[in-house]
């Protein structure tokens, strides 16, 4: 009896699992139910609910019912158990599903119409070369399932349809029911269809920020992902100007801060900021080198190579600052102390410069390059980038004095 309830409940729990996994629903406050009389020979269109934003299929059924006949259970109860539209053979047996239990003796035939124009001139002509779909066979019932990918009914800019009916009874008059449920994405229904998508990702790659890095796809689809999950469309759509770029510069500091997005990213501007650096061009590759470091996964050798930038360019206070900073996180890696004395000496403190330089003296930067001989390729760049000071003889003499 334990197994036959412990079986149970993981059969209940596979089904809520399942059913709250969906990625849409059916939209039964937006669905069309309509009772219609059809007078003999005659010819009638009916306007279903307006579509909702994202909705990407819709189930119908036509029931003609004789005079005194209720219909067994409605369309929307019908579709309660059936999670998603998959779950709906476009086959007879599917239809069959869906189709009332009971129906009457008249029949009749119907087309839909995506404009409300062509209906028109169906109900005055009878013409259905315009229509989306037709069904020129009478029937007594009939049920179909429409979708975005297989139907003319539905794209981006149909916002409702039109049922035209043609009454194949020639004497009485004939009861219709149409109902119609529409089935919704739920991303979709915020608005962000693919071309709004793309219109998001293409505004963040002409930011100053993308255009510093070398490959912004990743980092502008992690704005995008952002940007939907806060907004919908028509939100975003009415921010205004300076709302949008602040939007826009938060979610840029979210995904560079995040760990998916922010290893890529920052592997892209180093390498872009080495090539800067090799090439002379250091004020270029502080900016690069800024992004990570804002992004808050900026390594050790990431505040060196600022830092030496900085020094580089004669901004001895700065360069001293990161320097400073990226310390904190490892006082043993000597490239970033080397650079702590040359940012002391260029600020005019020898004192705390010369501490720093004589406690290193011995020992390797690198597993095969001496402090000493980093030294002098320092004092070298520093020179090439017309930087002078007495001190660099000095401090060389001393070191291997020492």
């Amino acid at each position: 009896m334990k197994k036959k309830y412990f079986l149970l409940f993981i059969a209940l729990q596979f089904t809520i699992n399942t059913f709250s996994q969906q990625d849409g629903y059916w939209d039964k406050e937006r669905s069309t139910t309509k009772e219609i009389k059809v007078f003999a020979r005659d010819r009638i269109v009916i306007k279903i609910e307006d579509l909702p934003l994202g909705t990407t299929e819709i189930v119908y059924r036509i029931t003609l019912l004789d005079e005194n006949q209720q219909l067994a259970s409605s369309l929307v109860s019908v579709l309660k158990s059936i999670p998603d539209p998959t779950g709906i053979s476009q086959g007879s047996a599917g239809a069959v599903f869906v189709l009332s239990k009971i129906s009457g003796d008249d029949k009749c035939t119907y087309a839909i119409f995506p404009k409300e124009d062509l209906a028109e001139q169906y109900k005055d002509s009878g013409k259905t070369l315009e229509s989306c779909l037709i069904q020129d066979e009478p029937v007594s019932k009939d049920a179909k399932r429409l979708s975005v990918d297989k139907s003319s009914c539905l794209s981006n800019d149909v916002t409702s349809l039109w049922f035209g009916f043609e009454s194949k009874n020639w004497i009485m008059n004939q009861k219709i029911i149409l109902e119609v449920v529409p089935w919704v994405d739920k991303k979709l229904s915020r608005g962000w269809s693919i071309d709004n998508r793309k219109s998001i990702i293409d505004q963040c790659k002409t930011s100053n920020l993308a255009q510093k890095m070398s490959n912004s796809d990743n980092f502008c689809v992690c704005v995008s992902d952002r940007i939907q999950a806060k907004y919908k469309f028509q939100e975003f759509q009415k921010l205004l100007p300076m709302e949008r770029s602040k939007v826009f510069k938060d979610a840029g500091d979210i995904c560079l801060s995040e760990t998916n997005a922010s290893p890529a990213i920052s592997a892209d501007l180093r390498k872009e900021a080495s090539l800067l650096i090799k090439n002379g061009k250091y004020g270029l590759a502080i900016e690069k080198l800024a992004i990570i470091i804002n992004s808050s996964k900026a390594t050790i050798l990431d505040y060196n190579a600022i830092g030496s930038c900085y020094l580089l360019t004669k901004q001895y206070g700065k360069g001293l600052k990161y320097l400073q900073e990226g310390e904190k996180l490892d006082n043993t890696e000597l490239l970033i102390q080397l650079n702590l004395a040359h940012a002391y000496l260029l600020n005019d403190n020898y004192k705390e410069a010369k501490k720093i330089y004589k406690k290193y003296q011995n020992q390797n930067v690198t597993d095969s390059l001496s402090w000493v001989q980093k030294a002098e390729q320092d004092f070298k760049d520093f020179q090439k980038a017309g930087i002078q000071n007495e001190d660099f003889e000095r401090v060389l003499k001393l070191m291997k004095e020492w």
